[in-house]
């Protein structure tokens, strides 16, 4: 089985061997955790049974297959969603009607520019054809990073670092004891402050679409350097996350080096 079509018969087990579990977390092995305090917002998706990020408009509109990525999603653990597996699947490598599937997607999306059927034109081949049988429990997110591409993100983190840190001189540095009780108060300051730049908003997650870290068969339009310097600058943001409540950090992105904080440095929450 194709590598990307893995992930459906893992799923699928995962969901048969823990039914008290309600949501499965798919998340492909190129992606990395850069806010390490974001909680999912599963209250938003008690009417949905699928939660994958992508932009609606260019999957019914536009009719493109990198509407949504497939490479991370929630899928709550229940029979709409085995039957879901069910149907995707039989797009898959192991389908007799593989070969048939992928020129059915080729056909139905004209920016897909590679023979072979896949998962993510598979699902949104369902979202397009058969909106009205799986559409209504499919939840596309595009309020937040669930997911977001690594080139749009990675250039973007020394800034966002200095927001957090109350470098840019825009609002008095918060401070607080971090034994003490954050107040809401405190958090309504912070969140009044990042709203005004959402670009700079911390990245839920990052994905390394094109990187191929694992295979090496990396997308020859970005060079290893560029892959590796801005996995270790991901990697470093999340970590001086953690590394902050311990009182140390990586004094660059791009520096795997650990230093002590000094006394006054800018604590965030």
């Amino acid at each position: 089985m194709f590598f990307f079509w893995a992930k459906l018969p893992a799923v699928r087990a995962a969901m048969v061997a823990h039914p008290e579990a309600e949501w499965i977390w798919w998340v492909d092995s190129d992606v990395a955790f850069t806010d390490m305090n974001f909680k999912l917002p599963f209250e938003k998706y008690k009417d949905h049974n699928f939660v994958v990020y992508g932009w609606p408009k260019l999957i019914y509109e536009k009719k493109s297959w990198t509407g949504i990525n497939a490479g991370v999603f929630l899928i709550r653990n229940c029979q709409w969603s085995m039957d879901l597996i069910e149907a995707w699947a039989k797009m898959g490598p192991q389908s007799p009607n593989y070969d048939k599937w992928g020129k059915i997607l080729r056909t139905t999306f004209k920016d897909k520019n590679f023979p072979q059927s896949d998962d993510q034109s598979g699902l949104s081949y369902l979202l397009l054809k058969e909106k009205d049988k799986w559409g209504g429990k499919i939840y596309i997110e595009s309020e937040y990073y669930f997911q977001g591409y690594w080139v749009d993100i990675t250039g973007t983190l020394d800034n966002i670092t200095n927001k957090y840190n109350g470098i840019e001189k825009k609002m008095p540095i918060l401070r607080r004891r971090h034994a003490g009780k954050v107040s809401e108060r405190y958090i309504k300051l912070w969140e009044e402050y990042l709203i005004k730049d959402d670009y700079l908003r911390r990245p839920f997650v990052t994905h390394f679409t094109g990187c191929e870290p694992c295979s090496g068969d990396h997308n020859p339009i970005y060079s290893w350097e560029t892959c590796y310097d801005a996995m270790q600058k991901a990697l470093n943001f999340a970590d001086n996350q953690v590394l902050r409540k311990y009182g140390f950090v990586h004094n660059h992105l791009l520096d795997s080096s650990v230093f002590p904080l000094p006394f006054d440095f800018p604590s965030n929450i």
